[in-house]
């Protein structure tokens, strides 16, 4: 019974074989295979097949007998057959490889039957939610297509795709006339240059909105908007109101869209204000704040400008609170908002059209990031989310400073003390905290603080 379990595995292992490899030639007849093997000498059956039906009684018995005298004399082995096995199967990709038509032709086919009859318009579509850095390769490719780019019917179509993660322009305390763009997707740093800027007047990045970015000089006498990735540059006219004192900025975009012009405000402490309407190219003074508004209004100049829609949004210090300003009918309004207690560094932030917060709380020895989230109803801060512990412990007994870059959906946390420097990202729809690799400056040291910036949202269409 062991040799016919033997023989059984054998024969399964015949079968496998043929399914693989093909079916062979039909056996000859069962009465030549016992008259060959029964009287062929003994060193031939090193050379033979033994093709068995184990259902035929007869069969099995012969086969038997001749399977025991070779495994008594110990010459039985696993042998190679006498007929020739059929050709092996071409493998899957060899055959359709086979099926497919020549490089040539299919290039012809797809020119003649997709590619020139392609929609303009689809093809704006698909183009306009590639990522910038692909776009601006795309551009590159020939005249035609850095053309398509430019044309407003692509601008249009780019403003109506969701953007992306924003951008950070930095300026760091080493190099104040050249900045560095961070981009949190890819986590790396660029070291663009804005040729356009004056070399000899500092100028710092102050508000963002649509793609561009607006400086204003350390003097606050000048404005300049730009685009940072396509050098896009307009220095705004003079203003007709003189301020030495620190201001606020805040910048909007008209229809969620450059092309229909942007507006700037700037506010200062006393109440003094004017808007630059891009499609005029001029400043206007809308008028005096309403009475119902207490002045000074002692502004947070730590915290930036929020822009939701077409309002505007300065956090003040005394009383705490929040006054804003729609740039479409020239209404302000007020709002007394407590802050949460032991904060610092605190600053204005939106995610999803709600008006967040986020600063420094410190307790003791013991210093975290904390996220609020103000309540419509009660107008009262509400936390959300705070930093990991394991990312606090690097600030005990440290006395920390926090300077926060942008404030929309993502923003940069700046955290230094005399014994450290570190810069963190923050996703507030994730709730996701990062720390931002170091940025290597081309002249300077590697781990520079970061003194100021602003995050905007990288666009190809955007003009100034």
């Amino acid at each position: 019974m062991e040799c016919l379990a033997m023989l059984r595995q054998f024969i399964g292992q015949v079968q496998e074989l043929w399914e693989l490899y093909g079916f062979p030639p039909p056996p000859p007849p069962l009465h030549h295979y016992h008259h060959h093997h029964l009287q062929t000498p003994q060193h031939q059956y090193q050379h033979s097949w033994c093709l068995l039906d184990l259902d035929n009684s007869s069969v099995r018995d012969g086969c038997y007998d001749l399977v025991m005298k070779e495994r008594k004399s110990g010459n039985f082995k696993m042998v190679q057959p006498l007929m020739s096995l059929p050709p092996a199967k071409k493998p899957r990709k060899e055959r359709y490889r086979d099926k497919m038509p020549e490089p040539a032709s299919l290039t012809e086919i797809m020119e003649h039957r997709i590619w020139k009859e392609f929609p303009e318009d689809l093809f704006e579509a698909v183009i306009a939610r590639l990522p910038v850095a692909t776009i601006f390769r795309f551009r590159s490719v020939c005249r035609k297509w850095n053309l398509l780019v430019d044309s407003p019917s692509f601008s249009r179509r780019y403003s109506e795709v969701p953007k992306e993660k924003p951008w950070f322009y930095t300026i760091t305390h080493e190099h104040e006339n050249s900045g560095a763009i961070f981009d949190p997707s890819t986590k790396k740093w660029q070291h663009p240059s804005i040729s356009n800027l004056p070399e000899k007047v500092i100028s710092l990045p102050v508000a963002s909105a649509g793609g561009l970015v607006c400086f204003l000089d350390i003097g606050h006498k000048n404005f300049f908007v730009c685009n940072p990735l396509t050098q896009s540059f307009k220095e705004l006219p003079a203003r007709p109101v003189s301020v030495w004192s620190r201001i606020a900025v805040g910048m909007t975009v008209n229809r969620n869209s450059t092309t229909e012009g942007y507006k700037i405000l700037w506010l200062g402490s006393d109440g003094e204000h004017e808007v630059y309407d891009s499609g005029k190219n001029t400043w206007t003074k809308p008028g005096g704040m309403p009475s119902s508004i207490k002045l000074p209004l002692f502004l947070n100049f730590r915290s930036q400008t929020l822009s939701i829609d077409s309002s505007l949004y300065f956090m003040r210090a005394d009383p705490e609170g929040i006054v804003s300003y729609d740039t479409d009918n020239g209404v302000w309004k007020q709002y007394a908002v407590p802050a949460p207690p032991h904060l610092s560094d605190h600053t204005l932030a939106e995610c999803g059209g709600k008006v967040m917060l986020v600063g420094l709380q410190t307790k003791n020895a013991a210093t975290c990031v904390c996220i609020w989230e103000l309540q419509k109803m009660t107008l009262l801060w509400k936390e959300v989310d705070r930093m990991p512990n394991f990312m606090c412990l690097e600030f005990y007994g440290k006395h920390i400073k926090m300077t926060c870059l942008g404030n929309k959906g993502v923003i940069m946390l700046s955290l230094r003390s005399r014994q450290m420097n570190r810069v963190v990202t923050y996703d507030f729809s994730k709730r996701e905290w990062e720390k931002v690799p170091p940025c290597i400056l081309p002249c300077g040291r590697k781990r520079p603080w970061i003194a100021c910036g602003t995050a905007f949202h990288p666009s190809p269409t955007a003009s100034a």
